[in-house]
């Protein structure tokens, strides 16, 4: 054997300890117990709520005009040139200096995809449609339900599965509002209003846990949808703020491309589902 190709062998077991050493480091931080975790801090929801706040002023201006109805990218000449050609945009909007709270992180991502041939209505349609979720957002949404349905506001439930080195069940309940501009221009707005952690789903021994035993992998989540018909298709945008536990101390190199991943392969996953539909 060359010395050059034991170099490269070298090279590459090396890359494979790195990747299980973090994938086990990963696992081992987030299903820990730890004191502190189980809950949201009280002053990391309060920093969230006031963040929301600020966010859904910006939707609320950003939904009276058709021009700049869609934010980010999307509006930019080299945007849509790259929606047109099918890509998938995933922009992470959370401020660096704003992310890490007490005890807590907030994560706020944005994805835009064209859905050639779509119509605003149809895409609508769907998302009022809760009972479908589990055949349109599978395998991630696991099972799904309309609680209650009243005029542009919705209930509804959701059991989603996650799998990123554990696998991850947490069953949730969102009040939607839907509105409108007119009839190529609509938007919604979901917020979380209880999400509990499920252990032993689908089994004999299936529970929710008490929040004393939660591991906080999310304490809120709030979706946000514009969407936009034009040439020939849909525009699709969502924006995802969530709050989640923090990040030990020490163990940020390990955690965050982890926990930073997780709400951009979930927005990809979801806009790419929706464009299928």
């Amino acid at each position: 054997m060359s010395a050059r190709v034991a170099r490269g062998k070298v090279g590459v077991m090396k890359r494979d300890l790195l990747r299980l050493f973090t994938a086990c480091g990963v696992a081992a931080v987030l299903v820990s117990p730890g004191r502190g975790w189980a809950e949201a801090p009280a002053a990391a929801v309060s920093v969230f709520d006031s963040y929301v706040g600020v966010v859904e002023g910006r939707l609320a201006d950003q939904h009276r005009s058709q021009d700049g109805f869609l934010a980010g990218e999307a509006g930019e000449p080299q945007g849509w040139a790259r929606l047109r050609r099918g890509e998938v945009l995933v922009e992470q909007v959370t401020p660096r200096a704003g992310a890490e709270l007490p005890g807590a992180m907030l994560h706020h991502w944005r994805g835009t995809a064209f859905a050639p041939g779509a119509k605003a209505a149809d895409f609508e349609q769907m998302l009022r449609d809760f009972d479908g979720y589990s055949q349109y957002f599978a395998p991630q949404v696991i099972a799904a339900k309309t609680i209650a349905a009243d005029g542009d506001r919705v209930e509804g439930w959701m059991r989603v599965r996650q799998k990123h080195v554990i696998t991850v069940v947490m069953d949730s309940t969102y009040d939607v509002q839907f509105g409108r501009l007119d009839a190529r221009d609509g938007w919604s707005a979901s917020r979380s209003t209880r999400i509990a952690e499920v252990d032993g789903a689908g089994t004999s021994s299936e529970r929710e846990l008490a929040p004393r035993e939660e591991h906080g992998f999310l304490w809120r989540m709030n979706t946000y949808w514009s969407w936009e018909e034009r040439d020939g298709g849909v525009v699709l945008q969502v924006e995802s703020v969530s709050l989640t536990r923090g990040i030990p101390v020490g163990l940020g190199w390990v955690v965050r491309p982890f926990v930073e991943s997780i709400p951009r392969e979930s927005l990809e996953f979801t806009l790419k589902a929706a464009c299928r539909r």
